[in-house]
């Protein structure tokens, strides 16, 4: 779907413009979220809350000053740095228990240990190690083409040469394409 057949359908209220954008968009939005407030749960509750928002303010998108990408990831990261400046989040992390923090190292260690498990690791150095950067800054660390460009000082178009190359080296090495 282009991108202004979504806007549109968007602004009509249609309910699968709505699980489209959800289904394309979610990931990155989230991990746009997520670089911000660590704790997933709320960083899943604060993505809820701004894709309500993006759902609601829809009308005001102007494609005239950003792509659609641009103006959904400012809304999530400004809902995010909202979170943290308010009073709940302050409150939430002087009141964590060591608990919170063993539970969360330990998921975090397993997750490393099930990305371990599949081999996927193992996978991505096939990859010279401009690619696996990129790789890793946009699929792991859920950065976009363009913040990786900006943050890092990499032009956009030698990013998406990157990533495109990673792909299909990638594709090659899981026999999707001959």
């Amino acid at each position: 779907m282009e991108e202004d057949e979504l806007v549109s359908r968007l602004q009509a209220n249609e309910r699968g413009a709505v699980e489209y954008l959800y289904k394309k968009y979610s990931g990155a939005l989230l991990g746009v979220i997520g670089r911000i407030i660590t704790d997933t749960d709320l960083a899943e509750e604060v993505f809820h809350d701004a894709f309500v928002k993006i759902c609601q303010k829809s009308e005001s998108y102007d494609p005239s000053k950003g792509r659609l990408y641009t103006w959904m990831a400012n809304i999530c990261r400004n809902s995010a740095i909202d979170k943290t400046r308010s009073k709940e989040f302050s409150k939430a992390g002087k009141t964590n228990t060591i608990d919170d923090f063993v539970y969360k190292i330990e998921a975090d260690n397993q997750i490393e240990s099930e990305v371990d498990f599949i081999g996927l690791k193992e996978t991505l150095y096939v990859l010279n190690e401009e690619q696996r950067f990129i790789i890793d800054q946009i699929y792991f660390q859920g950065y976009t083409h363009s913040e990786v460009a900006e943050e890092f000082g990499i032009p956009l178009g030698t990013v998406k040469s990157r990533l495109r190359a990673a792909l299909i080296v990638l594709r090659k090495k899981l026999g999707e394409i001959e």
